[in-house]
C-alpha cells in the first residue's frame, strides 16, 4: 500500500488520511469476510434466528401483562411536585379529612364525575328535577361508598349590575362523588367496582334523559382510554404490515425473471417483523409492562431494518454477475454493512442516551430501552437470517432459476417458439440487453428512472434556482414553527380521540376554564399568626387569588365579635374555644394542626385553599401560577409549599421531555465528531451533521405548525428523525465524498444511481406504512402519523432534491480527481508513443 504525498500538505494530514483509509479498508474486510461466513453457512445462520423468534415469541404471548399505573408513565419521575405530595399526605392524612369538600388535594383517590350540560339557550338552573334526579340515582347505586359531593357551575352568566355577583343563568353544572376507600387494597376494588357501575349508569341516565347531556369521569378513565389505542390500533398495524410488505415486493420486482427479487423484498420485510416479535419476549420475560406508546416501536424499527435490506439488495446488484454467489455476498457485505454498522451504532447510542437515568419520563425510557434491544436484534437478523435468504436467491441466481416459480429458465431458442405472454413470463432480459451494457441490473424500473431521467433534471442548471427557493421556504416555516413551540403535558394528547375522558375534557375546558383547580396552600411550620406583619404577608401571598382560608374567617370573626387577639395565647384560646366550635367554622378544624406542650398549645402546620382566575389556557396558566408561587415559598419569610395533584403531571414537564433528545442529539454531535478525522472523510461528517440539523429543526418547526405539541411521544419521533436521517442521507454523501469523477455533478449522479434505488423505496414503504395509522380515532397516533409523515417527507426532500442541488456549489472540489486522470492519461500516451517508436512498423490501436 503506497501514500502518495500530495504537494503542500501537511505530514500530520497525511498520516489521519492514511489512518482513515486503515480504518475504512479494515471494516470492509472484517464485512467481507462476514458476508464469506454468512455464505458458506446459510443454514445456520437461518436456523438460531427462527429458534430465538420461536422461544421468546411464545414468552411473550404468556407474559404479556398492561402497565397499569398511568401517573409512573407519563408524569415526570423526580419532581418537586411528588415530594410536595408526599409532605401534604404527612401533614394532613386523606381519612382525617373525610367531612372536608377537597379531599382529593392530596392524590385523586377514587372518585367519579358527572357534568350536566343543557342545551343550548337553556339555563341548566331550571333542570333542577334531572339534576336531582341523577344525584339520587348516584347515591344509590349498587355496592355504594360512603360519599360527599362538590359541585361547580359552568357557562354562568350574572345579573347585570350587581354588587353582589349574583347568578342569572348557567349552562353546565359539575358534580363530583369523592369514595372513601383509605387507601385499603379491599375498598379500591370496592371502588373501582363502583367507578364501573357509575360510568355504566351515567350512559343509562343519558337514554332516559334527553334533555340534558350527560358527561362522566372516574379515576381509572384515563387509564383505560390510554390504553384503548392499543386496542384500537391492531387492526391498523396489520394493515400497515401488509402494505409494506406489499411495497417491498413490488419494488423489488424487475421484468427480468431470472435477476427479479421479489420473496426478498417480501422475507426482507418479515426479517424486520420476527426480530421485533423476538425483542418483545425478551421485553416481556424481563417483566416489562406494555403501554400505548410502545405502539410506535413496529414503525421505527421496520424503518431502519427495511433500510438494510434495500441496501443489501441494492449492493447486490452492484456486484459483478460472473462472481461466484459466494464472493458476490461478501461483495455485497463489504459494499453495504460498513454503514449500515455506522448507523445501527447511532441508533443504539441514541436510544440508549433516552432510557439513561438522565431521562425523566418513565414512558420514554421504557420506549428507548425497547428500542435498543429491538436495533441489536434488528441488526444480527438483517446480517444472518435476511443474509441467508440472500444466499440462496443468489444460488437460484446462478443456477439460472426462476426468481417467482423456482423453475430452470428454458433456453433462448426454446422461447422463441412459445407464446408472447409464455416469452414474458420467463423471459431473462437477453432480448433488453445490448452486447454494450454490462451490467443487466440497470433495467430496474427505479434505477432506470434515476439513471435515464430524474439525475439529469435535479443537475440543470435551470432547477437549481427554484431548489435554492424552495429550500428557504422550507427553513423559514422550520424557524417559525421552532418559535412556536409548547410543551404537551395535557395528558388527553395521548388518549383515544373518541373516548369519554376526552369528551369530558373538551366540555370541562369549554365551560368550566374561568377558575383553576383548587390549590392547596400549606404552611408546614410555626407561624405568628397574631402578629400584623405575618398576616400582611398572608394577605398578600394570597392576593389575586379567591381563597377559602382560616385565617380569614377568623379574623373577620374577631372584628365582627369585637375580640381582641394581638398575643399568642389569647390567639389560639379563642380560636379553639369559640371559633371551631361554632357549626359554620368546624371544617376548619381539619386544617389546622396543634401541638399542646404543657398546657400550652400551639399551631405547627395549617392549610388554605386558592382558586386563581384564569382563561381558556387554563393549563398554561396554572403552570405559570406554580412557577411564581415557588420561589415565593424560599424568598419570604413564611415557609409554604402549594399542591393540586394535576401538578404531578406539570412540574417541569417541558424540560424533562426535551432533555432525552437534547441527550440523544448531543450523543450524536459527539460521536459524529470523534469521527470527523477517522470515518471514510471529514467532508462526509460535516456534511452529515448539516443534514441531520436541516432534517430536525424541519420536523421540528413543522410539526408545530401542525398543532403537534412536545410530548412523550413527539419527543421519541424527534431522537427517531435524528438517526432516520444519518440512515438515509450518510450512504449518499459518503460516497459522494469519496467519487472519483470529474465533476461535483458527475459525483452526485453516481451516488444517487447507487443508494437512490434504496433510499426510495424504504421511505415508500415508510410511509406507505403509515397511512392506516389516519384510521386509528387516537390522538396518541395521530401524533405519531404527523411525525413519522414530517420525518420521512423531510428525508426525501434532502436526499433527492436539496443535497443533489447544494453538493453541486460547495466543498468537496472534484479538481484534484481530474488532474490525477489527466496525468494518467498523459502518462499512457508517453508510454504509446515510446512503443511506436521503438517498432515503427507495429500499429497500435489506441
Amino acid at each position: 500500500m503506497c501514500f502518495l504525498r500530495r504537494p503542500g500538505a501537511p505530514a500530520s494530514w497525511i498520516w489521519w488520511r492514511m489512518l482513515r483509509q486503515v480504518l475504512r479498508r479494515g471494516l470492509q474486510s472484517f464485512c467481507h469476510r462476514l458476508g464469506l461466513c454468512v455464505s458458506r453457512h446459510p443454514v445456520f445462520f437461518l436456523t438460531v434466528p427462527a429458534v430465538l423468534t420461536i422461544t421468546f415469541g411464545l414468552s411473550a404471548l404468556n407474559r404479556f401483562q398492561p402497565e397499569g399505573d398511568l401517573e409512573r408513565l407519563v408524569a415526570p419521575s423526580h419532581s418537586l411536585a411528588k415530594i410536595e405530595r408526599s409532605l401534604a399526605s404527612s401533614l394532613f392524612p386523606l381519612d382525617q379529612s373525610k367531612s372536608q369538600l377537597y379531599s382529593d388535594l392530596h392524590t385523586p383517590g377514587r372518585y367519579g364525575r358527572v357534568i350536566l350540560l343543557s342545551p343550548t339557550g337553556d339555563n341548566i338552573l331550571l333542570q333542577a328535577e334531572g339534576i336531582l334526579q341523577t344525584h339520587r340515582a348516584v347515591l344509590e347505586m349498587k355496592d355504594g361508598r360512603n360519599s360527599f359531593i362538590g359541585h361547580q357551575l359552568g357557562g354562568v352568566v350574572e345579573v347585570p349590575n350587581s354588587k353582589d355577583q349574583r347568578v342569572k343563568s348557567a349552562r353546565a353544572i359539575q358534580i363530583t362523588y369523592y369514595l372513601q376507600t383509605y387507601g385499603s387494597a379491599t375498598q379500591d376494588l370496592i371502588g373501582e367496582k363502583w367507578e364501573n357501575e357509575f360510568c355504566k349508569l351515567i350512559r343509562k341516565l343519558q337514554e332516559e334523559h334527553q334533555e340534558l347531556q350527560l358527561y362522566s369521569l372516574a379515576s381509572f378513565s384515563l387509564w383505560r382510554d390510554f390504553h384503548k389505542t392499543s386496542i384500537l390500533a391492531r387492526s391498523k398495524v396489520l394493515v400497515s404490515l401488509v402494505l409494506i410488505l406489499t411495497t417491498a415486493t413490488l419494488s423489488s420486482s424487475m421484468k427480468d425473471c431470472l435477476r427479479s427479487k421479489p420473496f426478498l423484498g417480501l422475507l426482507g420485510v418479515l426479517t424486520v417483523c420476527i426480530s421485533i416479535i423476538t425483542a418483545a419476549g425478551i421485553f416481556f420475560i424481563t417483566d416489562g409492562k406494555y403501554n400505548s406508546t410502545l405502539l410506535g416501536i413496529p414503525f421505527f424499527a421496520m424503518g431502519h431494518g427495511t433500510k438494510g435490506v434495500f441496501e443489501l439488495l441494492s449492493g447486490w446488484r452492484r456486484t459483478k454477475e460472473n462472481l461466484p454467489f459466494k464472493d458476490r455476498i461478501a461483495d455485497a457485505y463489504s459494499d453495504v454493512m460498513v454503514t449500515y454498522t455506522m448507523t445501527s451504532s447511532l441508533y443504539f447510542i441514541t436510544f440508549g442516551m433516552g432510557a439513561s437515568p438522565f431521562t425523566n419520563i418513565e414512558a420514554v425510557k421504557v420506549f428507548c430501552q425497547n428500542m435498543c434491544v429491538s436495533i441489536l436484534l434488528n441488526y444480527f437478523y438483517i446480517f444472518s437470517f435476511f443474509g441467508s435468504c440472500l444466499v440462496f436467491a443468489g444460488q437460484l441466481e446462478q443456477n439460472r432459476y426462476h426468481s417467482i416459480f423456482c423453475c430452470k429458465i428454458p433456453s433462448a431458442e426454446y422461447l422463441d417458439r412459445k407464446p408472447v405472454w409464455f416469452q414474458t413470463v420467463m423471459s431473462d432480459g437477453h432480448q433488453q440487453t445490448s452486447h454494450h451494457e454490462t451490467n443487466p441490473y440497470q433495467h430496474h424500473f427505479i434505477q432506470h428512472f434515476l439513471r435515464e431521467h430524474y439525475n439529469e433534471w435535479i443537475t440543470n442548471i435551470y432547477v437549481k434556482p427554484f431548489v435554492v427557493i424552495l429550500y428557504l421556504i422550507y427553513a423559514s416555516f422550520s424557524f417559525m414553527g421552532c418559535l412556536q413551540i409548547s410543551d404537551g403535558a395535557n395528558i388527553i394528547n395521548l388518549l383515544a380521540s373518541d373516548s369519554p375522558s376526552v369528551s369530558y375534557a373538551m366540555v370541562q375546558q369549554k365551560y368550566f376554564s374561568n377558575y383553576s383547580p383548587v390549590i392547596g396552600f400549606y404552611v408546614y411550620e410555626p407561624l405568628e399568626y397574631w402578629n400584623s406583619s405575618v398576616q400582611d404577608d398572608l394577605r398578600r401571598l394570597c392576593s389575586g387569588f379567591t381563597a377559602v382560608s382560616w385565617v380569614e374567617q377568623y379574623y373577620q370573626f374577631l372584628k365582627v365579635s369585637n375580640i381582641s387577639a394581638n398575643n399568642k395565647s389569647d390567639f389560639i384560646s379563642v380560636l379553639q374555644s369559640s371559633f371551631l366550635k361554632k357549626p359554620e367554622f368546624q371544617h376548619f378544624r381539619n386544617d389546622i394542626i396543634f401541638s399542646k406542650a404543657g398546657d400550652e398549645s400551639n399551631i405547627i402546620a395549617s392549610r388554605l385553599y386558592l382558586v386563581a382566575r384564569t382563561s381558556r389556557d387554563k393549563q398554561k396558566e396554572v403552570i405559570e401560577v406554580l412557577e411564581k408561587l415557588r420561589p415565593l415559598s424560599l424568598s419570604k419569610s413564611i415557609r409554604f409549599i402549594v399542591f393540586n395533584p394535576s401538578f404531578v403531571f406539570m412540574d417541569h414537564y417541558s424540560l424533562s421531555v426535551t432533555v432525552p433528545v437534547l441527550i440523544a442529539g448531543f450523543g450524536v454531535l459527539l460521536v459524529l465528531i470523534l469521527t470527523f478525522f477517522l470515518v471514510i472523510h471529514p467532508l462526509g461528517n460535516f456534511w452529515l451533521i448539516l443534514s441531520v440539523t436541516s432534517i430536525e429543526l424541519g420536523v421540528l418547526g413543522l410539526m408545530t405548525l401542525w398543532n403537534v405539541d412536545m410530548d412523550c411521544i413527539s419527543i421519541l419521533c424527534l431522537i427517531y428523525t435524528l438517526n432516520f436521517a444519518i440512515d438515509h442521507c450518510a450512504p449518499l454523501l459518503f460516497t459522494f465524498v469519496l467519487a472519483t469523477e470529474h465533476t461535483r455533478t458527475q459525483c452526485i449522479k453516481s451516488s444517487l444511481q447507487e443508494h437512490g434505488t434504496a433510499i426510495l423505496q424504504n421511505v415508500t414503504s415508510f410511509l406507505i406504512g403509515l397511512v392506516p395509522l389516519l384510521f386509528v380515532p387516537s390522538n396518541l397516533t395521530f401524533t405519531l402519523f404527523k411525525c413519522l409523515l414530517l420525518t420521512g417527507g423531510c428525508t426525501l426532500l434532502h436526499c433527492f432534491v436539496i443535497l443533489p442541488v447544494f453538493l453541486t456549489f460547495f466543498p468537496p472540489s472534484k479538481k484534484h480527481h481530474k488532474k490525477k486522470k489527466r496525468a494518467k492519461r498523459k502518462e499512457r500516451e508517453e508510454i504509446e508513443c515510446i512503443e511506436i517508436q521503438e517498432n515503427p512498423d507495429h500499429v497500435t490501436t489506441v
